[in-house]
C-alpha cells in the first residue's frame, strides 16, 4: 500500500520550480497552514504555478513541521488551535509570526517525559510522539509503536504548538485508513524481537 497523507500542508505560495522539484526555498510567508485535503470541491494542480501544495501524514506531523490550522477550510479547528494558543487572543497574524520566530530557532532540548500528546521529538533520523501513554514512531505510512525511555530530546514541534496541545487542543491522528478513530486503529503494533 503506498503511503497517502491526511492533510495538506501550504506555505504562502510556490516553493518548486518549473520542472515541480522543491527548491532551496522553504517558504514564501511565515503563514504556514494545514488544510484539508478537498474543500468546496475546488481542484488545483499539485505544484502547478500558484503555490506548492506538501502532504503530511496527519496534523501532528503538520504541527511538528510549524504549520498550524487554516481559518477558511478548517475553522472549527483554527478556532480551537486559537483558543489554546498560549498568548490568548491571538490574532492568525501574531500566531503566524509566533511560530515563525519559532521554527527560525534552535530546535531545544526538552524531556520527553513532560511532553503532551501529540508533542514530536527527534533522535537521530527518527521521529517520536506519545498518545494516551504509548509511545510511537514515526513512518510515512503511519505512527507504530515503539519503545522509548524517557529523556532530553530535540523538541521538533514548535513550542507555542506545544502549549495549545497542553491546553487542551487535540490535533487529527492518522487513521492508517482503516476509518476508526480510536487509539488502537491508529497505531501499528512494534515488532517483536
Amino acid at each position: 500500500m503506498a503511503a497517502r497523507g491526511t492533510m495538506m500542508g501550504i506555505r504562502g505560495g510556490r516553493i518548486h520550480d518549473e520542472t515541480k522539484r522543491l527548491t532551496r526555498r522553504r517558504w514564501t510567508s511565515r503563514r504556514w497552514i494545514c488544510c484539508e485535503l478537498s474543500f468546496k470541491g475546488r481542484w488545483r494542480e499539485v505544484m502547478g504555478p500558484g503555490y506548492t501544495h506538501l502532504f503530511f501524514l496527519d496534523e501532528v506531523t503538520a504541527l511538528a513541521a510549524g504549520h498550524r490550522p487554516c481559518f477558511e477550510c478548517r475553522r472549527p479547528d483554527a478556532l480551537a488551535y486559537q483558543a489554546a494558543f498560549p498568548e490568548p487572543g491571538a490574532s492568525a497574524d501574531r500566531m503566524d509570526e509566533i511560530l515563525h520566530a519559532e521554527r527560525l530557532g534552535e530546535h531545544r532540548m526538552e524531556d520527553t517525559a513532560n511532553l503532551p500528546d501529540g508533542a514530536v521529538w527527534a533522535d537521530g533520523e527518527e521521529a517520536f510522539t506519545r498518545r494516551e501513554g504509548r509511545v510511537l514512531r514515526w513512518s510515512p505510512t503511519g505512527w507504530e509503536e515503539a519503545q522509548w525511555q524517557d529523556r532530553p530530546a530535540r523538541l521538533l514541534t514548535p513550542a507555542a504548538s506545544v502549549a495549545a496541545l497542553r491546553n487542551g487542543f487535540k490535533p487529527r491522528w492518522h487513521h492508517m485508513g482503516d476509518g476508526s478513530s480510536d487509539l488502537a486503529g491508529n497505531i501499528t503494533p512494534a515488532a517483536k524481537d
